[in-house]
């Protein structure tokens, strides 16, 4: 059995054809434009429909349609029919182009070809122009940038979505690398406290091995312990080695409320021969702070790698402050050096990973490390700069946006200014040209054919009509001139003109055009004032 099909959904661009052919057919039934003929007006609901179908594929050819038929039905490009086809099409064309060089060189088309065709063709040009600026501002660029800012908004959306699918994955990559870190912190924190005081019971039982008086089974049982304190360094060396991986940098810590002073004074209690020796201002780094820290590990490791490689060798530490200088921030130098160990003449090791993780710790916060051979012995140096908390501007991250909107803002703002100073000296003009092109109804039914022109000019207004109602007067006399002029001072309304027509320098008729959507009344009571 057939499964069966789900009704297709209308198609959106009938509908919007639908919408934008509505104006362009009962435009002219209402009076809003000059009547034309039937077939005028059904080639430009043919070609809305031809723009409305090429309006997702093509969205610069729809507007451009568009433009040509607001061209065709006024030079001035504003029109009831087609003006909201345009400002349709040019919000399509902002929200479905994705550069914005073509509909810019569009607009700039668009606007030299009306320039051209007021210039050819047009009755006033100034003020048509004025209004061809002001449509092409007002109900293409204007539509065209809110276009661009919708579709912008809606793939800064999606980016956003994006981010935030990419942060969780990112949260929880970090989930798993703060466990493996604090792996490895614990790991390098028994490597460091473990290692340290197991060296430190190998001392004292070497000690305790060559102690004078001692019994020989004694000395046996002290060196037995001294080798099993050795050998328990060293697994705990290798499993730490496991633990650890190569690229951590674990945090340091060190024993509560532990000073430097304090840690070289516990090694010289267990038997180790330690010097501590404070350099200058002394100690800089902040009292339990992360310098302070790193700088107790330091030491402590050096201190341990004293005991194993270098038993009995006699050990330095000295720790300098320095002042913050040209070029130079504040922070404190410690220095750790040992002697050739007394019981052999072997050279001493250069160390294993608790030196590189502390090379590695102390440079990831700006400071140096060094450690090798140093005369006899051996030298671990180390510079730890004070460190201070930056505060990271507020909204730092988000000024691309910011200034991205700033100039969205000035550039709409800009136009927007622009744009009313056209409107408004477009109707400036409007309002004076109308005004001024009124003939007093009274002045009319006192003028007769057969009057000289200069008899007539008396009572005329400094203008006439710019754009007369040729196509709803009667037929003029053959061979005259003539002249339109409005019965009425009001705007925005269709008024009744009156027509005088002159030749050889003589009045030969005078009519009445009725405004749009009136009946001959007004004919006849403007030829009352005539009898």
């Amino acid at each position: 059995m057939e499964r069966p099909r789900p009704a297709r959904a209308p198609d959106g661009r009938a509908l919007l054809w639908a919408a934008l052919a509505l104006p362009a057919l009962t435009a002219d039934r209402l009076g809003l434009n000059e009547p034309r003929p039937l077939w005028q007006q059904l080639a430009g609901v043919a070609v809305l429909a031809v723009a409305a179908a090429l309006s997702r594929r093509l969205p610069l050819v729809t507007f451009g349609l568009a433009a040509a038929l607001s061209f065709t039905a006024a030079p001035a490009l504003f029109t009831v029919s087609y003006g909201p086809a345009l400002g349709v099409f040019a919000l399509l064309l902002g929200l479905r182009a994705g550069r914005a060089r073509p509909a810019v060189l569009c607009f700039a088309a668009v606007g030299c070809a009306g320039t051209a065709r007021i210039v050819l063709v047009g009755v006033d040009p100034a003020p048509e122009w004025l209004v061809m600026t002001g449509t092409l501002l007002f109900g293409c660029v204007f539509p065209w940038l809110g276009g661009r800012y919708w579709r912008q908004s809606r793939e800064l959306a999606e980016a956003g979505w994006l981010r935030a699918a990419r942060l969780e994955d990112e949260a929880r990559f970090a989930e798993e690398r703060a466990r493996l870190r604090e792996r490895a912190r614990i790991a390098q924190d028994m490597h460091d406290s473990l290692g340290h005081e197991l060296s430190l019971i190998a001392l004292r039982a070497g000690a305790l091995q060559v102690a004078p008086g001692l019994a020989v089974e004694h000395r046996t049982a002290a060196a037995d312990l001294r080798a099993a304190a050795a050998d328990a360094t060293d697994r705990l060396h290798r499993i730490i080695g496991v633990l650890r991986e190569d690229d951590d940098e674990p945090a340091p810590l060190a024993p509560a409320g532990e000073t430097l002073e304090q840690l070289v004074a516990r090694a010289v209690e267990s038997g180790l021969p330690v010097r501590y020796e404070p350099v200058g201002q002394g100690p800089a780094a902040e009292p339990g702070g992360v310098a302070e820290r790193l700088l107790h590990r330091v030491v402590r490791e050096a201190l341990t790698n004293a005991a194993r490689h270098a038993p009995g060798a006699a050990v330095t530490v000295a720790v300098t402050g320095r002042a913050a200088g040209a070029g130079r921030a504040a922070g404190t130098s410690v220095t750790v050096t040992n002697g050739r160990a007394a019981q052999d003449g072997s050279r001493p090791s250069r160390g294993g990973t608790g030196l590189l993780g502390l090379r590695a710790a102390v440079t990831a916060i700006g400071g140096t490390f060094e450690a090798g051979p140093h005369k006899e012995g051996f030298r671990v140096r180390a510079y730890v700069p004070e460190q201070r908390t930056a505060v990271r501007p507020a909204g730092s991250a988000r000024a691309p946006f910011t200034h991205a909107r700033r100039r969205f803002a000035v550039g709409l703002g800009a136009a927007a200014g622009v744009g009313v100073v056209l409107v408004g000296a477009a109707f400036g003009w409007y309002a004076y040209a109308e005004t001024h092109s009124v003939l007093e109804p009274a002045a009319y039914a006192k003028l007769r054919p057969g009057t000289p022109v200069a008899d007539v000019e008396r009572v005329l207004p400094e203008r006439d009509v710019n754009d007369p109602p040729d196509e709803r007067a009667p037929a003029p006399p053959e061979g005259a001139d003539c002249r339109y002029y409005r019965a009425s001072g009001e705007l925005f309304v269709s008024v009744d003109h009156f027509r005088l027509c002159f030749d050889a320098g003589r009045l030969v008729a005078k009519d009445v055009v009725p405004g749009l959507g009136l009946s001959g009344e007004g004919r006849e009571e403007y030829e009352e004032f005539a009898r």
